[in-house]
């Protein structure tokens, strides 16, 4: 009884092991690539797998979006400015097949790539590009990483330029730049301020110089002003005109 006791306790281990190594369950999110003595059955999955034992295989791959950040890279422009930028980069598995066969650790080779691709793309631009056309770097980055990850089955979806860290003594220059910049606006605009006002003072003279009333009005309006600021001496000018005829009395 022992004996068979025994026996029936192997049949039962040896049973489980072989449902533990068979049976297999995938999430919806994965994919199962199956080799059978090494040669590729196919991608499987998601639910429930049946494997058989010893003879299949399987390589669990992720379809979800990876975020892969791509280390600091050191960056001479094409006007000869050096720089240290980072990246991220969207991407995803569609055939999870060509990403178990066709390349080595799909994850190591997608970054390395990204970061050649980043130091060629930007050692072609100009420094100004990089700092004010940074959606077509994004693009043009995103369309050349994701050519070349095609035959891995990978698909990149987007790659984002995050930081681009400038020497401090280019940032001291284009601090200088843009105040010389600011201050040549400022001149600008005072300049078109006093040819507008200009304009305006000689349209006025022509008014007063049709209407000499006008100046009479303007003068009351100026003792107006000066009356309401509470000053303790007032100076009044009396025109020449108005004394012209004292003068020709004192004469006679």
């Amino acid at each position: 009884m022992d004996l068979t006791a025994t026996y029936l306790g192997i049949v039962v281990l040896f049973v489980i092991f072989i449902l533990a190594n068979a049976i297999r369950i995938l999430r919806e999110y994965e994919r199962g690539v199956v080799f059978r003595l090494g040669r590729l059955i196919g991608a499987k999955g998601p639910g429930l797998i049946l494997l058989i034992p010893i003879v299949d295989r399987m390589v669990k791959v992720s379809l979800r979006t990876v975020v892969l950040d791509v280390p600091t890279q050191d960056v001479i422009t094409k006007d000869n400015v050096s720089l240290k930028v980072n990246a991220v980069v969207y991407f995803r598995v569609i055939h999870a097949a060509k990403a178990i066969v066709e390349v080595e650790h799909y994850l190591d080779a997608t970054s390395q790539l990204s970061q050649t691709t980043l130091r060629s793309v930007l050692g072609q631009s100009m420094l100004d590009e990089i700092l004010a056309e940074r959606d077509k770097l994004n693009a043009q980055l995103q369309k050349i990483i994701d050519h070349q990850t095609e035959p891995w089955g990978i698909k990149v979806s987007n790659v984002e330029i995050k930081h681009v860290d400038l020497p401090i003594e280019m940032q001291r220059a284009m601090a200088k730049q843009a105040e010389a910049e600011r201050e040549r606006r400022a001149k600008i605009i005072h300049a078109e301020g006093e040819f507008q006002a200009s304009q305006k003072l000689s349209e006025a003279a022509k008014v007063i110089a049709d209407e000499p009333i006008a100046l009479q009005l303007r003068f009351l309006q100026t003792l107006t002003e000066v009356a309401s600021e509470k000053n303790s001496t007032t100076i009044f000018p009396v025109p020449i005109d108005l004394l012209t005829p004292f003068l020709g009395k004192d004469k006679k």
